[in-house]
């Protein structure tokens, strides 16, 4: 599953019940407990995507249809309905890591780093590359930096401990920011603000 939210709502988008992806969206309210609602459909079955929000907005990008896609779908978190199309990654991705700002998406997969205005619908644009190439890392982001960590090689399955970051509103190069406790991949992270 992808995770989408602004302040009052969670959004869980796509996802795998091998040996088939799903097309599901449902949501919860943050402030209360509860079992998820159904939000809508997404434009086509999808796991494995990267997601991204705004407090308005939740991107939904690339992924795995039976093969890596690089279509982008959109909500509007405060309203149910189905996805939209929002654009196009450069490549066909899955597995990739997305965090954000406020404004601005990202999504950083093998060996680059791309990114969306996420009030417009648009193409990805190249942003920069990261330090360690790997599908499956975990990212997390406040409104100015993104952090990832992890993941594993596309070349030979070899999972990492390096953890990377970036300026979310500049494009460029990664840089170190230190070490997982141990290798990994298939991650998820979450944040506060801070």
């Amino acid at each position: 599953l992808a995770g989408i939210s602004n302040s009052t709502r969670g959004v869980f988008v796509g996802g795998r019940v091998p040996p088939n992806s799903k097309n599901e969206i449902d949501y919860i309210t943050i402030a209360s407990t509860g079992n998820a609602i159904d939000f809508g459909d997404m434009i086509a079955v999808t796991s494995g995507n990267s997601a991204m929000s705004s407090p308005t907005r939740g991107i939904a990008a690339g992924g795995d249809t039976g093969s890596e896609t690089n279509v982008m779908q959109f909500i509007e978190i405060a309203s149910t309905g189905n996805a939209t199309d929002f654009g196009d990654l450069t490549d066909a991705r899955r597995s990739a890591a997305g965090a954000s700002s406020s404004t601005r998406g990202t999504i950083n997969c093998v060996t680059t780093i791309e990114f969306i205005t996420m009030a417009s619908q648009g193409n990805a644009i190249d942003f920069g590359d990261v330090i360690s190439g790997t599908y499956g890392a975990g990212a997390t982001s406040n409104s100015v930096k993104a952090i990832y960590g992890g993941g594993y090689s596309p070349d030979d399955g070899t999972r990492t401990n390096v953890i990377g970051q970036f300026q979310i509103s500049t494009g460029g190069l990664a840089t170190d920011f230190g070490d997982l406790t141990g290798a990994r991949a298939v991650l998820v992270g979450v944040s506060d603000s801070h």
